[in-house]
């Protein structure tokens, strides 16, 4: 059985580590799976270039040139709009040919169009694909935020502002994947997290769809972790990472505030604790405003050094306004750190309100919001200092973690969702 997974990288960005991971599953059930990928990163024989340099960069250029002329413009939405009018002819490529099923994940900025989509489909090959976030059920957008254009047909998109030329656009890409998704041929669909699903059911494109649950792999060591009993005058680590920590997704606002409210309402505790943030920032000065004890450490770079982190922190917080299905909650929960995140995506396919960590009730008021995370983080440090509830939370998080996103599992529900029957992890 060959089995190639479609991704713009093999390593930069959530979705790239996830697909990496899921090649690795399958091949773990013995499955020859590969990954075609237009940047190689990691020095694995298994991943493939989709085309040469030029052709890549030519394919990117042409089409940020397209949105950029469509917006009048406007560098703010730049980035956050794909059209998928340009691609590489990935049907032509040998992985292609010669795979049995294809699995689409993130193929966007010039590497694959809804045209070359539509030929790998006319091979008649089995063809998924796994949405990291909502653009395969929009228009435009990866994200809709509020937006509930996606109900409908997308022509009045919010990104489109008063000074675009063409105003026209999203309604017409979406009438374009409307249109490959009717073709005899189906795609069949992957979710990530129960809440992206929903919100599948809900467009106007995926409702009549096939789509299922599955949620991303994720492969562990063993943490490195001592047990040993906090006393209370104990330093408590936070953790907050992020590819780009001042992404506003991320909600860094709002953590910053959160530090704020610990130190002017819990002074004791707050002085007991570390915030610990890994990731890139481009405006140094984001970070300026922590008002406890902190460590930035910059990008961090391979599971190892991640494990690392995890192994010394006590609880990781995530902010974002939006996340498909957070792999930082579910690493931390792996190596024994108690989650409190707010839930605005696939949060309540990780934690258990109160059990395997804490859900925060979410606010556009940034006030609001911090008094709703600072609630959570004194919630989790209480159960740090006490060292039976501790031990028993991290005995929970990781029989879920191994439970709901163990590798072996999520490549047999692929296989599954494929129509393979065959029992791979046989020998």
């Amino acid at each position: 059985m060959k089995i190639v997974i479609v991704n713009k990288s093999d390593r930069t960005g959530g979705a790239a580590v996830v697909s990496f991971r899921l090649m690795e599953a399958l091949r773990g059930i013995g499955v020859d799976a590969r990954m075609l990928v237009v940047e190689k990163l990691t020095d694995s024989n298994y991943v493939e270039l989709a085309g040469s340099s030029i052709s890549i960069k030519k394919n990117f250029i042409e089409e940020r040139l397209k949105i950029f002329i469509a917006n009048g413009f406007k560098k703010s939405t730049l980035f956050k709009i794909d059209t998928a009018s340009d691609g590489l002819p990935l049907w032509d490529h040998p992985l292609i040919k010669e795979a049995d099923a294809v699995i689409l994940n993130w193929v966007n900025q010039g590497m694959l169009s809804l045209k070359g989509v539509r030929k790998i489909l006319e091979s008649g090959k089995p063809v998924v694909w796994t949405m990291h976030d909502m653009w395969c059920m929009t228009g435009i957008c990866h994200h809709a935020a509020e937006c509930r254009e996606f109900h409908k047909n997308c022509e009045k998109c919010m990104l489109l502002g008063s000074g675009a030329l063409d105003k026209k656009l999203a309604g017409e890409i979406w009438l374009r994947k409307q249109k490959l998704y009717s073709l005899k041929q189906k795609i069949k669909f992957v979710a990530v997290s129960n809440w992206l699903y929903g919100k599948g059911k809900e467009s106007s494109l995926l409702s009549c769809q096939n789509v299922s649950v599955i949620p991303n792999a994720f492969l562990f060591k063993e943490d490195g972790k001592t047990g040993m009993e906090k006393s209370n005058d104990c330093k408590i680590t936070i953790g907050f990472g992020a590819a780009r920590l001042d992404d506003p997704i991320k909600g860094l606002p709002v953590l910053v505030e959160m530090t704020r409210m610990l130190k002017s309402d819990y002074p004791e505790l707050a002085a007991r604790m570390e915030l610990v943030t890994f990731g890139n920032v481009r405006d140094p000065e984001s970070l300026s405003g922590i008002a406890i004890s902190h460590s930035y450490l910059g990008m961090v770079r391979g599971d190892d050094a991640v494990r690392k982190i995890y192994e010394n922190t006590d609880i990781v917080v995530s902010s974002s306004s939006y996340e498909t299905l957070p792999g930082t909650l579910v690493e931390a929960q792996a190596y024994g750190c108690i989650p409190v995140s707010f839930d605005r995506g696939g949060q309540a396919d990780i934690i258990d309100h109160l059990s395997t960590g804490y859900i925060a009730e979410y606010s556009d008021n940034i006030h609001t919001a911090a008094r709703h995370l600072v609630e959570g983080v004194v919630w989790a440090a209480l159960k740090v200092d006490n060292p039976e509830e501790f031990a028993e939370i991290k005995r929970k998080m990781k029989c879920d973690v191994i439970r709901k996103f163990s590798p072996e599992s999520v490549a047999k529900r692929y296989l599954e969702i494929i129509g393979v029957t065959a029992d791979f992890s046989k020998p």
